[in-house]
């Protein structure tokens, strides 16, 4: 079953999570091997196991051209559904429907943090935009942080107080919202 070939091995689940939860990013060999502490060749392996089966596409860095980055396969017909459980598994989908639509009056939502860079953690780091009454916020976060069983940090700018530039410092981000 296709399944059981996608999900059999935390590697290959640490690897899903890393590239489905953001998409837009691009993962190398050595770069897996420091951050998941396991040897380039169970790395490799994983990744042309996930190859195989199209859900991940190696792009040639024009820069160095012994590097291959591997991206996630938004073409694949499993993306969605996929990605759909990921974002379920670290609690991101609860997040967005107990707090982000509750909210309302958000121009724009991002998520940084280790989440944003695919690695599961107990926060859940959210930058939010727009007119918010925080009070409500808090409200939803203490009930969304009991469903998904992680803290929520969130820093609050209103629209003309944010710039890109306030996550310029922060690091790997992606937007949810706006």
């Amino acid at each position: 079953m296709v399944l059981d070939t996608i999900f059999s091995g935390k590697i290959r689940v640490a690897l899903l999570t890393k590239l489905l939860l953001n998409p837009e990013s691009r993962v190398y060999l050595r770069g897996l091997e420091r951050e998941l502490g396991v040897s380039s060749n169970t790395v490799r392996v994983e990744l042309n196991k996930l190859q195989d089966m199209h859900l991940i596409e190696v792009q040639d860095d024009p820069e160095n051209t012994k590097v291959k980055n591997y991206v996630v396969n938004q073409g694949h017909p499993m993306f969605s559904t996929l990605r759909g459980i990921i974002l379920q598994f670290v609690g991101l989908d609860q997040i967005v429907d107990q707090v982000i639509k509750k909210l309302g009056n958000l121009d724009e939502v991002y998520l940084t943090g280790d989440l944003a860079e695919g690695k599961n953690s107990p926060f859940v780091d959210l930058v939010l935009v727009g007119d918010v009454d925080k009070v409500y916020l808090y409200q939803l976060i203490e009930k969304a942080e009991q469903l998904v069983q992680k803290k929520i940090r969130v820093g609050v700018f209103n629209s003309q107080e944010f710039t890109m530039s306030v996550l310029d410092g922060i690091g790997v981000w992606m937007r949810l919202v706006g």
